[in-house]
């Protein structure tokens, strides 16, 4: 992933964990839990990392005010100015469809290479969601295994579970798994 060079980071308490936060001049560009895999860590952690913001950056202060009303409950949907040019054209285009499932709802890793013209393409798009560098904001743990069974997610199981429940998610209907909700 390829940054902008004056992104700037924060950290932020949450119900689910302590977070890393990014913002490049363009909008907020990470989301990272602790410790969460594909976490740019030499960029969040060491000599070489982004500087911390002062405490009243507007994008990364708004982006902590709206993900701790979100996981108490009291914001439907996040309104923060985005930046994910980091990303390849694919990738990107698998986060901008992320951002069309609406909250309580969930789809495939399939469904979602078949809604971006190309069906075949179920492993890349796996890859490109784990890769999201906007966790929660851009709800990669929308999607689940093709059975509707909890599958990867970056930031760990036990949080997909808990975003999920967070949002009343009703998992998709196949032929073995009928349709209901989440818990």
């Amino acid at each position: 992933m390829q940054f902008h060079p004056l992104t700037v980071q924060a950290r932020a308490d949450t119900p689910l964990g302590s977070v890393r936060l990014a913002a490049s001049p363009t909008g907020l560009s990470g989301v990272w839990f602790e410790g969460q895999r594909h976490e740019p860590t030499a960029q969040l952690h060491g000599p070489g990392a982004w500087a911390f913001a002062p405490g009243n950056h507007p994008v990364l202060q708004e982006a902590a005010r709206q993900l701790q009303q979100y996981l108490d409950g009291q914001r439907p949907h996040f309104d923060l100015p985005l930046d994910l040019s980091g990303g390849t054209a694919f990738q990107q285009s698998v986060w901008h469809a992320l951002l069309q499932i609406a909250r309580g709802q969930t789809t495939s890793y399939g469904a979602l290479g078949r809604q971006l013209g190309n069906p075949s393409a179920v492993r890349a798009v796996g890859a490109a969601v784990g890769r999201n560098p906007v966790s929660v904001v851009v709800p990669c743990h929308r999607v689940l295994g093709t059975d509707g069974s909890l599958t990867g997610y970056a930031g760990g199981l036990d949080r997909k579970r808990a975003l999920l429940t967070l949002e009343n998610a009703t998992l998709f209907a196949t032929p073995t798994h009928p349709m209901k909700a989440f818990a």
